[in-house]
């Protein structure tokens, strides 16, 4: 009769031990790099959704229904009110192009249906700098009501000679303004 063998007792590899707690650590120390990348973004997407709606106190994660955009706030923690929303024209109005390509803009509505502020904040406009980045563009553009024609030369000013990004970026505030109201101010039961 033959006798089995002893049962091996595991053994640990001190080298698969290191190799192992290594990319635990490995882990750990890329997570925390995403978390601090992650709240740095998140101060800086905060700082530009202040600029376009200042008199927000805070401001929802981002919404994807009906459409994206953000819910800014009045009111503390406890007691809050919807004052309006905030968007990017690039996700409501994609198709919408510059001279060079899309112009993306951050853009603030109340629940009055006017605009409480625009921020560009990228584009690839050849003569962006004395267009759409001048403070004239986007301050003429606060206050003003959806239901405007947005029509350069009439209710927009022509801030410089780059028609093709002023009338690019008119549309694109004003058509996505508008779609926004459609689906979020719009009283339900009413035809959008």
């Amino acid at each position: 009769m033959s006798e089995c063998p002893p049962a091996a007792k595991p053994r640990h590899d001190s080298a698969q031990v290191i190799r192992n707690v290594g990319l635990v650590l490995l882990i750990a120390v890329l997570m925390l790099r995403f978390a601090v990348a992650q709240t740095a973004l998140d101060r800086a997407l905060e700082a530009q959704l202040r600029r376009v709606f200042p008199g927000a106190a805070s401001f929802s994660p981002k919404q994807t229904r009906p459409l994206p955009h953000f819910i800014a706030y009045t009111g503390s923690p406890g007691s809050q009110t919807v004052a309006g929303y905030v968007f990017w024209t690039t996700e409501l109005e994609p198709l919408e192009r510059g001279y060079d390509g899309p112009i993306k803009m951050l853009v603030g509505l109340d629940t009055n249906a006017r605009l409480t502020g625009i921020l560009v904040t990228e584009h690839h406009e050849p003569y962006g700098y004395f267009s759409v980045e001048l403070p004239e563009f986007a301050l003429q553009f606060k206050g003003k009501d959806i239901r405007d024609p947005f029509k350069v030369g009439s209710d927009v000013a022509a801030v410089s000679r780059a028609s093709i990004s002023i009338n690019s970026s008119s549309r694109a505030i004003r058509n996505s303004a508008r779609r926004i109201a459609r689906a979020l101010l719009t009283p339900p039961g009413t035809a959008k």
